[in-house]
């Protein structure tokens, strides 16, 4: 696995990640491996979504 470039962001990373599991209806938890790949790629895709978005916000 890759070194993270800002260890610190890992609590707010996770944070976001449940946040945006919720408003999709995904339930999220310490262990995922009973939910599809489906469900957990719409959770990242959303993530990025909103990143690229914000991102551009602030340009």
């Amino acid at each position: 696995m890759a070194k993270k470039l800002v260890p610190e962001a890992k609590q707010g990373l996770n944070q976001f990640k449940m946040e945006t599991a919720r408003e999709l209806g995904v339930n999220f938890t310490d262990y995922n491996g009973n939910l599809s790949a489906k469900e957990c790629g719409s959770v990242g895709g959303q993530m990025v979504k909103k990143m690229v978005e914000q991102y551009e916000r602030n340009l």
